[in-house]
């Protein structure tokens, strides 16, 4: 998991999940010509994917509609067959999906697939009868309906069951986060995003296989992996339409830019950085250009200080799970959100900046902060956290 992000001073929030692979269906292994011929029908529907060819797209079998996924700007599509478990002419095949989206991807996204196949008699063709998210992977876009395409200057925006003038408003929203981004840091990253916006929170849960009441008031989720640039290959901005429309403007757009840094940050977010750093990070790229005040932005933990309560330590990475109590997430997010903000002001930018990367750098988590504390901002980690505490008190109180 990469972190998770509330965004300070509104119900909804922002999640970043790391996607590390997935988990295909069982099945024994079959070492018998099926599972080549298997093989060569799946190279023949990749190719037709790719070559946009739906009569050769038909011949394969059923399976997903290709006119769903038609729209999408692909630069490669392949399959590769895992596992299949056969019974006489029909058979279950694990399936590897990989796809790049052209001119957005770095590398490919990988899936795992489930296809039920079968042939007409002894000795004929294989075909796909049907095609669906193998256990424990999430759903493609076009699992869910018809995908429709909007381009923006450095978004785009794949929707299912939305408006077009709703994709395009959120083409807009990224457009101008992906500068905002870039002006903060400067990090070599695409300066680009893909947007996926599902019909709804039941449609945002079922591309990251998860139960919806996982992500219930959560505005948006940023899929990917860390851990090195090599292995970020292809972000993903997926929303929650249900939770997006409850927000104001500047909270629409503190989320989308909120979430581009997770895309920006992503090469140098590894499991050394605390979800204090990579949220409070992002929150304050988010929150950057805005003259929103540090106690309206941060209502829960305002309050908690008003009243005589001030955090003793920084935000754990406990502090910030699915599990806990609404008002201690909050004021998690919004601490780690103000210790950002108080390198950003009683160091400089430049400093947060190189103070991120240096976390993110460090082999394991255990003196990550500590080192990155003592060598960039040259104090101890017992000073950086009684500064922010008084900075709590004197921002909040």
């Amino acid at each position: 998991m990469a972190g998770r992000t509330r965004v300070p001073g509104w119900s909804a929030g922002v999640l970043c999940l790391l996607i590390v692979g997935f988990v295909g269906c069982g099945g024994r292994s079959v070492a018998d010509p099926a599972r080549a011929e298997v093989q060569g029908v799946l190279d023949r529907r990749a190719a037709a994917v790719l070559a946009h060819d739906a009569a050769a797209y038909a011949r394969t079998g059923a399976g997903a509609r290709f006119g769903d996924l038609s729209a999408i700007p692909l630069a490669a599509w392949s399959y590769r067959v895992r596992d299949l478990d056969r019974s006489g002419d029909t058979a279950t095949a694990d399936v590897e999906l990989r796809y790049r989206v052209e001119g957005y991807d770095r590398g490919a996204v990988a899936t795992g697939r489930t296809l039920r196949l079968s042939r007409d008699g002894a000795g004929g063709r294989w075909s796909v009868d049907s095609d669906r998210p193998a256990k424990k992977s999430g759903q493609q876009p076009w699992d869910q309906g018809e995908v429709e395409v909007v381009r923006g200057t450095h978004s785009l925006v794949l929707g299912v069951g939305q408006p077009t003038g709703t994709l395009r408003r959120f083409a807009g929203l990224a457009d101008r986060a992906v500068p905002a981004v870039a002006d903060a840091w400067d990090g070599d990253w695409a300066r680009r995003v893909v947007v996926v916006v599902p019909r709804s929170l039941e449609g945002m849960a079922g591309l990251l296989g998860s139960p919806a009441s996982s992500y219930r008031g959560i505005a948006a989720v940023t899929t990917g992996e860390t851990g090195g640039r090599e292995h970020a290959p292809a972000d993903r901005i997926i929303v929650n339409p249900d939770a997006y429309g409850l927000l104001g403007d500047l909270g629409r757009q503190v989320v989308l830019t909120h979430e581009t840094t997770h895309v920006a940050t992503r090469a140098d977010t590894t499991s050394a950085t605390p979800l204090w750093l990579s949220e409070g990070y992002a929150d304050w790229v988010g929150y950057r250009d805005s003259a929103r005040a540090a106690a309206e932005a941060a209502p829960e933990l305002a309050e908690a200080v008003a009243g005589g309560e001030v955090p003793a330590r920084l935000p754990t990475d406990e502090d910030f799970g699915f599990t806990a109590d609404a008002q201690e997430l909050a004021r998690a997010y919004e601490g780690g959100w103000l210790a950002c903000r108080m390198i950003a002001e009683q160091w400089d930018e430049d400093r947060l900046d190189a103070f991120y990367r240096s976390v993110g750098a460090h082999g394991e988590r255990a003196g990550a902060v500590e080192d990155a504390t003592r060598k960039v901002l040259g104090t101890t980690q017992e000073d950086f956290t009684a500064r922010w505490r008084e900075y709590l008190r004197t921002r909040l109180g």
